[in-house]
């Protein structure tokens, strides 16, 4: 099983990083915690303490057009808050 893990980089996820050095991160709904503690400290080389999840559900959409009423679903997915230890911080700009 693949698992894709995505940063998620909001006002909200900021102030979690400066307060808390809690990151937040995108990733498929089959990972489990142990699974995503292994992916980030292998893809960023930091020391993860601790992993929650949240599962995030999926809305119902509709909206008009010109052929009438369209309803749709978007889809559910899984989040991740990552704590990582004391001193350490991954920096998601240095791609760039």
């Amino acid at each position: 099983m693949e698992i894709s893990i995505k940063p998620i980089v909001t006002e909200k996820a900021s102030n979690l990083i400066e307060k808390l050095n809690r990151y937040t991160f995108a990733v498929s709904p089959e990972a489990n915690k142990y699974q995503i503690k292994a992916l980030v400290e292998k893809l960023y080389g930091v020391n993860v303490v601790r992993v929650n999840t949240i599962n995030v559900r999926s809305k119902n959409k509709s909206r008009w057009t010109k052929s009438g009423l369209l309803r749709g679903k978007t889809t559910a997915w899984k989040k991740a808050l990552v704590t990582l230890a004391e001193g350490q911080n991954i920096d998601f700009y240095s791609n760039i």
